[in-house]
């Protein structure tokens, strides 16, 4: 069982690719290697392989670090499922999770991140869920997104030690993971680690 996150770049074509690909760069790199686990194609479209647990966290992840640039968002449709064959390339290897997270994308619309685990009850539960907490996570200011791509990354870091590494305040580090729902998303994370493990 493994998870596949498709996605693209909104807005892409009003800024420099040289703005916006280090840092997607960077943060799926964080989750494998290029280009057995990621690739970047087509532009500004993207393909990443982890374990189920962590795709929802890391599509946050994607997000937090995308919504860091002015005017740029990102799509991501989440699949669930097995693997068929094998290959060298991520974008070349077929399977249940890639089929659902490819058809999810194409269907995405105006919905910034869905879910396909292969269970329809589950898939309505989760999207349900997921389409609440993007009312917040849509409207993540450069700052909040910063602050939270900062938490995901050092997880084990209490708010004094993100506000040493951001050189801020505790209080206004306390105040953008608020802003952000920061604690909502977790334990939104929380209850989908539940269910997929269930698998």
């Amino acid at each position: 069982m493994i998870a596949v996150i498709t996605g693209d770049i909104v807005n892409s074509r009003t800024e420099i690719a040289s703005k916006w690909q280090p840092a997607l760069k960077s943060v799926l790199n964080q989750y494998g290697k290029e280009p057995k686990h990621w690739e970047i194609y087509r532009g500004d479209s993207f393909q990443l392989r982890l374990k189920p647990g962590i795709a929802l966290m890391a599509a946050t992840h994607i997000k937090s670090t995308i919504r860091q640039i002015p005017g740029l968002d990102v799509r991501m449709a989440i699949g669930i499922g097995t693997i068929d064959a094998e290959a060298k390339k991520v974008t070349e290897v077929t399977g249940s999770a890639f089929i659902r997270s490819g058809s999810r994308f194409d269907e995405l619309g105006k919905q910034m991140l869905v879910i396909d685990t292969g269970q329809a009850d589950l898939n309505d539960t989760l999207n349900l869920m997921i389409s609440l907490a993007l009312l917040t996570i849509n409207s993540w200011s450069e700052t909040v997104a910063m602050t939270i791509t900062t938490s995901i990354e050092n997880p084990q870091k209490n708010q004094s030690e993100l506000a040493a590494i951001l050189k801020k305040t505790q209080s206004s580090i306390s105040e953008a993971l608020k802003r952000g729902g920061y604690d909502e998303i977790k334990k939104l994370n929380k209850y989908y680690q539940s269910k997929i493990g269930q698998l």
